[in-house]
């Protein structure tokens, strides 16, 4: 660096990279300041210089002895050490010495108390929230959150017939047959710890995760517009259990919230889904692997009349951007997990998911949000007829499935679920929700009478303008 060079930088003032000091004496405070510059990307402490960006120089012995404070600083007083480097620029007004902190590596830095600090602007700050020093241990990979023992877990919680059954169809061989206890099989598998299930272990053979891991699970929401603030939806459904079963249930989910089209199939059949079944798999397997569990917030799945949203708490890791991913380019945050996953859920682990997705489906925009910690991908559906135009077509019509004729067949007046379930002779209410009713709402054909509360227990449906219109039409069609 030449004076030319340092004089520019000085005329900038100091930021979270370059730190002005007119001089140092403690090897204590200097040890924080590179602990500190380490711990943010690195930097410049500048020594020699006032606060204000002058110049107050440095003498050759002032050198010397900042050399060894610096020296002595960088290795005993930061741990692990640092190995910073200096330079000397020669001024008008005498010496300043430039060192340069690279970022660290081993992350995190911390002085001879054990606190670790960070840049905070051009100040410093001691990290003392609990979630930030998880995460800078985890960025460093030194805590891996899937392999962390789940407090208050034993032994008892894990589903031995569910692990059982992984085990033979994985290694072939029964539990009994590898002659060890569960446990210390779960724990050779990287699933517990001193007996105790790890988070791994709980949520892929857990009798019931979610008893000590809440936030484990998938909140799933259908809403009747495009709005997230809507106060309506159509269904909800908090989504626990297993990785397994969360996987299944918010498949179920997506699948019966979408239309579906004949693709030249018969007229009884349910037809293909609007959009391929492959590009949500691959995106649902991907936020229950790739989660960050440091971050206490569930997952999201939000079905809008124009777009499918799951959202993923926790960004990319490290420096992983959208655009990489879309190209297959892959850090796995949960490693444990995904190696199981890969032999339970539709998960490959090479990368190739997202790819594959946008492969079945190009509509999906990927948002790295790093502000919010949460990662989103929206996918885009297929633009649909009014509810009020469409039973004019003879299209669309044929694509209504029988369930729905049925149940507007009924619908003579305001009824409860109950009564409209009696009336078709059902006793399912999950195989009425699905294949009646919530298409029925969705197509525009019934309404609820009490639209802010769905739960409400004095809710009842009835025929829309446009459900009395389709029947007319579904009536004029039958022989």
């Amino acid at each position: 660096m030449t004076e030319s060079e340092l004089l520019q930088l000085l005329a900038c003032g100091e930021d979270s990279r370059h730190q002005f000091k007119r001089d140092a004496t403690n090897a204590d405070s200097l040890a924080a300041e590179l602990a500190a510059l380490a711990n943010s990307g690195g930097g410049c402490l500048l020594l020699g210089v006032a606060d204000d960006g002058t110049v107050s120089g440095l003498d050759a012995a002032a050198v010397r002895r900042l050399n060894q404070l610096l020296s002595n600083a960088a290795s005993q007083h930061v741990r692990p050490p640092l190995s910073p480097v200096s330079h000397n620029v020669l001024t008008a007004q005498g010496l300043v010495m430039v060192v340069q902190v690279p970022d660290g590596l081993n992350k995190p830095y911390m002085d001879l108390q054990g606190r670790v600090w960070v840049k905070s602007g051009a100040d410093k700050r001691h990290v003392t929230a609990r979630e930030e020093m998880q995460r800078m241990f985890q960025r460093a990979g030194l805590l891996q959150a899937d392999q962390v023992p789940v407090h208050n877990a034993t032994a008892a919680d894990i589903d031995e017939r569910a692990f059982g059954r992984y085990f033979e169809r994985r290694y072939g061989q029964s539990l009994e047959a590898a002659g060890l206890p569960v446990v210390q099989l779960m724990e050779n598998l990287q699933l517990a710890q001193d007996g105790v299930p790890n988070l791994a272990g709980l949520l892929l053979f857990g009798k019931q995760p979610q008893r000590l891991l809440q936030v484990c699970q998938i909140g799933a929401v259908w809403f009747p517009g495009t709005f997230l603030g809507d106060t309506r939806y159509l269904d909800s459904e908090n989504i626990d259990g297993t990785l397994e079963e969360q996987f299944q249930r918010g498949m179920a989910f997506i699948k019966r919230s979408l239309h579906h089209v004949q693709g030249g199939r018969g007229f009884n059949t349910l037809g293909q889904l609007e959009v391929p079944e492959e590009a949500f798999v691959e995106l649902l397997v991907n936020a229950l692997v790739h989660r960050d569990f440091l971050v206490s917030a569930t997952i999201r799945l939000f079905v809008f009349t124009d777009r499918v949203e799951i959202i993923s708490p926790g960004h990319l890791p490290d420096s992983l951007t959208a655009e990489q991913i879309r190209t297959g380019v892959s850090n796995r945050r949960n490693k444990v997990l995904a190696e199981h996953a890969a032999h339970i859920l539709p998960y490959r682990g090479l990368g190739t998911g997202v790819p594959r997705a946008l492969g079945a489906w190009p509509k999906i925009d990927l948002v790295d949000e790093r502000e919010a910690n949460q990662f989103r991908a929206v996918v885009w559906r297929v633009a649909q007829p009014s509810a009020a135009t469409s039973v004019d077509t003879p299209q669309v019509t044929g694509q209504v499935t029988g369930q729905v004729r049925r149940l507007l067949a009924v619908m003579v007046a305001e009824h409860s679920r109950s009564e409209l379930q009696a009336l078709l002779g059902l006793k399912h209410r999950d195989s009425f929700m699905a294949s009646y009713l919530l298409p029925a709402l969705a197509a525009g054909w019934v309404e609820m009478t009490i639209p802010d509360k769905p739960q409400s227990s004095k809710q009842r449906y009835r025929l829309t303008p446009a459900g009395k219109i389709a029947l007319t039409s579904f009536n004029k069609d039958t022989p």
